[in-house]
């Protein structure tokens, strides 16, 4: 009979079985030195520093400052390097030690970040725990090669009708949204993002130096609304150093690419881009680039042709996706001819101008028809829309100039006064609160009626309330006509009697008397 082996022993081999693989793995192992370029801090100023002592440091690459401050490398010159900081300079001091990390700025992607809020270097800011990603990928890539994308063949629905309609906007296209100071330029872009659900769209909202409550605002809408589930928002105040407000389009835009590249669709948003565009300024100026119109440095232009050109819609074959952009810019007394306005106006693919007349006359949104324009859209623009939109925006336009000669009470014709009444109708029409995205079905329902005059007789005060009736009317369209409003074949004259019949029903009630 064997022994009992008792529990010292075992313990006792189990030690000698560690010892002995410890052992091998010290025998085993060979130290290796790892050069360490160690440069050190000559000034600090707002946002920037100048390091010398790494003379092998590279463009963009980023550098490590003590208390897990980093910097982008931007200046390369003999005697030193100009480094934008992406923390708060105040914590730094000439003679601190500066480091090469031998990689450049990149940002974590991924499931993972959906529906959280974060700054630009990948920090939580909305008391959610860490972000949670296997991936990252730099901000600076290169743009998607000519030969990889495909044309712009889907529509973004973005629920308003005057966009939807007049405006079109494709997904993979690049459509600037400008106007003045509270104008609503904001609110047409949270609406879009809203009327996505549902749509298998990926949104991602970057706030470029906004006001804390703005931001807070925004986040508060999209949460209450159930966008924050397939929306990424990230965000730099305007207290933040300036060199984190440059790099947060970059970084906003790495995000969504890694799901267009998935053969996902990903709708950005940057609002706005005079911040950016004033941030990069500031850090030009600091570091003696020398300065160009409005003091903006001359390469003004490329950092945001460069962002803007990664917005596309790939080909078949590298997964189908498209990254649809949406830029904010901010204009002074209306002047779309001034030096950033008419840059991105260059790189965009058409732009929604929102006039300050039209806000303070209470027409909401505000949006300039005969300034605004979609350069692509109208190719990728459902066919039902195509059929009424050429008329709509004719009919619109001739009503506004007629408008001005009415206003002097001029003596009119019949026919001056038809055009008049049926104007007023369409402007009428064309108005929409905010967070209220009107389906596609509803949107052709009205836009038919409008066509064929049927709102013409309905009074201008009740003319929110026949509107209202006509959108819920807009369900007893049969199913397979309204199928076909998604098609891309025209809408036959059967289906427009259809519509039209339903849409007579409903507006019996409207009708003035005669």
């Amino acid at each position: 009979m064997r022994p009992m082996t008792t529990k010292a022993e075992t313990l006792h081999n189990v030690f000698d079985a560690t010892f002995a693989e410890i052992g091998r793995v010290r025998d085993a192992f060979t130290p290796s030195l790892a050069p360490r370029e160690v440069g050190s801090i000559t000034s600090v100023a707002t946002g920037i520093a100048r390091v010398s002592g790494l003379p092998g440091v590279g463009f963009e690459e980023l550098v490590k400052f003590p208390g897990e401050v980093f910097g982008i490398a931007f200046n390369i010159d003999e005697e030193d390097v100009g480094v934008v900081l992406l923390g708060e300079y105040r914590l730094l001091h000439t003679g601190d030690e500066v480091e090469r990390t031998g990689r450049v700025m990149d940002v974590a992607v991924g499931d993972g970040l959906l529906g959280r809020v974060i700054d630009p270097l990948g920090r939580p800011l909305d008391d959610n725990g860490p972000v949670v990603s296997s991936r990252r990928l730099p901000i600076e890539r290169e743009a998607t090669a000519i030969m990889d994308r495909a044309p712009v063949s889907m529509p973004l629905q973005t629920g308003i009708k005057v966009i939807d309609a007049l405006i079109p906007i494709g997904r993979g296209q690049r459509e600037l949204i400008l106007g003045d100071r509270q104008t609503g330029k904001t609110a047409i872009a949270i609406d879009t993002i809203l009327n996505q659900r549902g749509q298998d769209m990926v949104c991602v909202y970057c706030a470029i130096g906004q006001r804390a409550s703005s931001v807070a605002k925004v986040v508060a809408d999209l949460r209450e609304k159930g966008a924050m589930e397939y929306t990424i928002v990230v965000v730099t105040e305007g207290n933040d150093p300036p060199g984190l407000t440059y790099i947060a389009p970059y970084v906003a835009t790495s995000i969504a690419e890694h799901f267009m590249e998935q053969g996902r669709d990903v709708l950005i948003v940057y609002d706005d881009l005079t911040h950016h565009a004033r941030s990069y300024r500031e850090l030009s100026l600091l570091l003696r680039r020398p300065p160009g119109r409005e003091a903006f440095p001359g390469d003004i232009f490329y950092i945001h042709s460069r962002l803007l050109e990664r917005a596309t819609h790939l080909r078949a074959e590298l997964g189908g996706g498209s990254l649809t952009a949406l830029p904010i810019i901010e204009t002074e007394a209306q002047n779309i001819s001034a030096y950033i306005p008419t840059n991105l106006i260059s790189i965009t693919d058409g732009q929604i101008y929102l006039s300050p007349t039209l806000f303070e006359l209470g027409v909401l949104p505000a949006v300039d028809v005969g300034k605004s324009v979609s350069r692509v859209g109208g190719k990728a623009q459902l066919a039902a829309y195509r059929a009424v939109a050429g008329y709509l925006k004719l009919a619109y336009a001739q009503f506004e100039e007629l408008e001005t000669f009415a206003r002097f009470g001029a003596r009119l014709d019949e026919h001056t006064r038809q055009v008049i009444t049926h104007g007023q109708r369409i402007r009428a029409c064309l108005k929409q609160p905010e967070f209220a995205p009107v389906s596609v079905s509803e949107q052709i329902m009205v836009l038919l009626a409008l066509l064929a005059g049927l709102l013409d007789t309905v009074p201008l005060d009740t003319m929110p309330a026949a509107e209202d009736t006509l959108r819920q009317a807009a369900a007893k369209i049969p199913e397979e006509v309204r199928r076909r409003f998604f098609s891309a074949t025209k809408l036959t004259d059967g289906d427009r009697q259809v519509v039209l019949d339903v849409a007579g029903k409903a507006l019996v009630p409207f009708q003035a008397e005669p």
